[in-house]
């Protein structure tokens, strides 16, 4: 396994190991988080162990025009039920990430670091959030019940976490951030059967890192 050095630089992706580990350690300064983002390559790893650098074979994503709604979805989205906002409270959206208890009962993988990280590149305009909110019982005060986060990089939207602490709240989160028609491709890393079953897939690493560099080329 590669240690990366103080130079921002990766190793080919031909090193990763069949689980998509590329590299260890580093750190997670914005520039060499940036550099990552760029390059298809994402940290994940728990508290107390090295940072651990991805670029998985097959990268789980979404084309937006491929979101799958429910008629069931279609309604609560009619409804007056949720508010969404964007970008109006990050910080509270990757505490609750960070902090909500989950279903499968294995925690949070967002370390401190990670939160502070993701912070700042969030203060550069890179790293955005999407608010699901809902009125309090009997009060006309919103709380936050469901949001997600990312980062925004050569027209695509690299989804990092999501919450929800009522039912459908990520669910409402992640259609809005399909449908805004901001982003020719949604990033949502590895296989998970929730996605799935909102419209995301499989593609090769190869063709993912394609669509990032024709994104990029497109930009200049």
């Amino acid at each position: 396994m590669i240690w990366l050095t103080d130079n921002i630089q990766f190793p080919d992706y031909s090193f990763a190991s069949p689980e998509g580990i590329l590299a260890l350690g580093g750190d997670l300064s914005e520039e060499r988080l940036l550099h990552a983002y760029k390059n298809g390559i994402f940290p994940w790893y728990s508290e107390g162990e090295p940072i651990v650098w991805y670029c998985p074979t097959q990268r789980m994503v979404l084309y937006p025009s491929e979101i799958k709604v429910s008629k069931s979805m279609r309604k609560i989205l009619r409804s007056s039920t949720f508010i969404i906002t964007e970008n109006t409270c990050f910080e509270k959206v990757i505490s609750n990430c960070k902090n909500i208890d989950r279903k499968d009962g294995l925690g949070t993988w967002i370390t401190d670091d990670m939160e502070h990280a993701y912070i700042k590149l969030h203060k550069r305009g890179v790293a955005k959030s999407i608010e699901v909110w809902q009125y309090s019982n009997n009060s006309q005060n919103q709380e936050l019940v469901g949001g997600l986060y990312g980062i925004e990089i050569n027209g695509v939207f690299c989804g990092e976490s999501m919450f929800s602490k009522v039912a459908n709240a990520s669910k409402i989160a992640f259609i809005h951030l399909a449908k805004s028609n901001k982003y020719q491709l949604i990033d949502c890393q590895v296989y998970n059967p929730h996605l799935a079953s909102l419209g995301a897939k499989e593609i090769e690493r190869s063709k993912f890192l394609k669509i990032l560099k024709d994104q990029s080329h497109s930009l200049k």
